[in-house]
């Protein structure tokens, strides 16, 4: 499941495909939310534009947000504080990449 309940929030595990022609919510990978960015993996570039898309998709600001593992990796797992599972179900059930 890529929501869990975290003390202060909601824990939002995502996989980041970076260097993307576009950034936006692309779908599912594996129990992951697939997230695309335009920044390139290097030197916390793409870790940034993580934190900075996922502010303005949720809208929240980037200091309720940190990610709490994967800093190197593509999948990661995101604190989010101060919004519960069903807001961010709600935004998330919304994108186009995820209607059908």
């Amino acid at each position: 499941m890529f929501l869990q309940p975290s003390t202060d929030g909601v824990l939002l595990r995502v996989y980041v495909q970076p260097k993307a022609s576009r950034e936006g919510i692309a779908g599912y990978h594996g129990d992951a939310l697939k997230i695309r960015l335009k920044a390139p993996p290097v030197e916390g570039e793409a870790n940034a534009a993580c934190i900075r898309f996922l502010a303005s998709l949720f809208g929240l600001p980037q200091t309720n947000l940190s990610i709490k593992t994967g800093h190197k990796s593509r999948l990661k797992l995101i604190e989010m504080e101060g919004v519960s599972i069903e807001e961010i179900r709600k935004v998330i059930v919304a994108q186009p990449a995820l209607s059908s």
